[in-house]
């Protein structure tokens, strides 16, 4: 049996996180300006899109939950839309619980709220190039989360001067982030095509058959469970 790998937390680990992330910030300024817009929509104030960037800190949940937010129903339907896009942490919190569990319990509260797509991606490229730096975690979070704030801020301030209609190019931003994040996390066909192409087919089909953002856990349960099939049948 193979001894599992010993995990640490360093300084080094952190200021390491801190800087193959910080340049991801560049790519999270037209999502933080999205965001930053449709805070200004809602006639949510400054203070309210920041304490909203920072607290709630999902890209994805925030731009769903404030295209919905309506004067009829303004918090049920924008939390449940929110709820439903942040499902897939659910699969994603598991891959990094060895680290988290190594985290100090200072940084581990903070890692676990500030859990997202860019860190998984990058958390599980370090796991798979054989290092063990918990700290790799928080050091991306504080690096990404600054940008965020930042970018959301600048959002709002422009407003007024970027008055864009819905369809417009920026509001690709958000898909086109997550699509880049799938990069470094593609192994090849043979581990990764049965399951990405059934998470894929399922989040499609599940567009057109569901209400809301359901198809966004419909395609991440799919696609978890298909490479849990893989896994299980792959000759030894």
């Amino acid at each position: 049996m193979t001894a599992a790998p010993t995990i640490s937390f360093t300084r080094e680990g952190f200021r390491r996180g801190f800087r193959i992330a910080f340049p991801l910030g560049f790519g999270m300024i037209p999502f933080g300006l999205v965001a930053g817009l449709l805070a200004a929509r809602q006639n949510l104030s400054l203070v309210e899109a920041l304490l909203m960037s920072g607290l709630v800190y999902g890209g994805a949940s925030q731009v769903v939950a404030l295209e919905t937010w309506r004067t009829d129903a303004p918090v049920l339907g924008a939390a449940t839309a929110a709820f439903i896009v942040n499902l897939r942490f659910a699969l994603i919190g598991p891959v990094l619980a060895g680290w988290l569990r190594a985290t100090p319990p200072r940084w581990r509260w903070f890692s676990i709220a500030t859990l997202v797509d860019h860190v998984l991606a990058l958390s599980v490229t370090d796991m798979r190039q054989g290092r063990n730096d918990a700290a790799l975690i928080p050091g991306i979070s504080v690096a990404l989360i600054s940008w965020w704030l930042v970018s959301t801020a600048a959002g709002f301030l422009l407003a007024g001067i970027l008055a864009l209609p819905r369809g417009h190019p920026l509001f690709f931003a958000a898909p086109a982030v997550f699509v880049a994040l799938l990069v470094p996390l593609w192994r090849g066909p043979r581990q990764d095509a049965l399951p990405w192409l059934g998470a894929a087919s399922v989040a499609l089909l599940s567009a057109q058959l569901l209400p809301g953002a359901w198809h966004i856990a419909a395609g991440g349960v799919a696609g978890a469970a298909l490479g849990a099939v893989r896994d299980r049948t792959r000759p030894a």
